[in-house]
């Protein structure tokens, strides 16, 4: 008697799925992309903040925006849609040439960071991926779903955001992982993981809860 498709696991699901997606932008042997995940309600000069500060300190060819269809940690409640925030991500985006904007999560049919990150790599074995994370998703990071295990899949890159940036280095992850601690250079990207690292630049204090409660006053 055959399965059918609704009774096969959800890993092989993903699996899958990951075989027939698309890369966004240029792949291959060797190529270091940083992966930038978020709501991106609304995109914002915090995330290009993010994203070229870790082209320069680690030598990255490309980041990819990695547009949540809907972040679990988030209500839904204030969340523009997925088309309007993918729009606007790649509108902002399209003015960087190494920056991409992709839904790819949609495509791949994951939700959480660890899923996606297993499926990025099942599809692009040869690409050295770097997850990218401001300093206060760092404190955060223990709500999110085996967040130690991100750890292990990929080497993971915190930018210094105001407010954070302390609390970040004290915080349980830094705890949990301090002998992996390394330098933001280039030489990180081909770290083995578990490592990760911190980079220091000029904060830049936007935010989206900024924006969105400077649009609410507006309105």
């Amino acid at each position: 008697m055959t399965r059918s498709r609704s009774s096969r696991p959800a890993s092989k699901e993903l699996s899958t799925k990951s075989n027939w997606v698309r890369a966004p932008g240029p792949v291959g042997p060797g190529l270091r992309i940083g992966l930038l995940g978020g709501s991106f309600n609304p995109p914002h000069a915090g995330h290009v903040h993010v994203s070229e500060a870790a082209l320069k300190k680690l030598r990255l060819d490309y980041v990819w925006w990695l547009v949540s269809p809907q972040n679990p940690l988030k209500p839904q409640k204030g969340m523009a849609s997925f088309a309007k925030r993918l729009e606007a991500a790649r509108h902002l985006a399209n003015r960087r040439p190494r920056v991409i904007a992709t839904g790819i999560e949609a495509d791949l049919g994951t939700r959480f960071t660890i899923d996606s990150l297993r499926a990025l790599k099942r599809r692009f074995p040869q690409t050295r991926f770097v997850w990218l994370m401001g300093s206060d998703n760092l404190v955060q990071i223990p709500r999110w779903r085996r967040w130690q295990a991100i750890f292990s899949e990929v080497p993971v890159a915190v930018v210094a955001r105001p407010g954070s940036a302390l609390s970040a280095r004290q915080s349980k992850a830094a705890n949990r992982f301090r002998t992996a601690a390394h330098a933001a250079d280039a030489a990180f990207s081909d770290t083995k993981p578990p490592a990760w690292t911190v980079i220091e630049v000029k904060r830049n204090p936007a935010s989206g809860t900024r924006l969105r409660a400077q649009s609410a006053s507006r309105s």
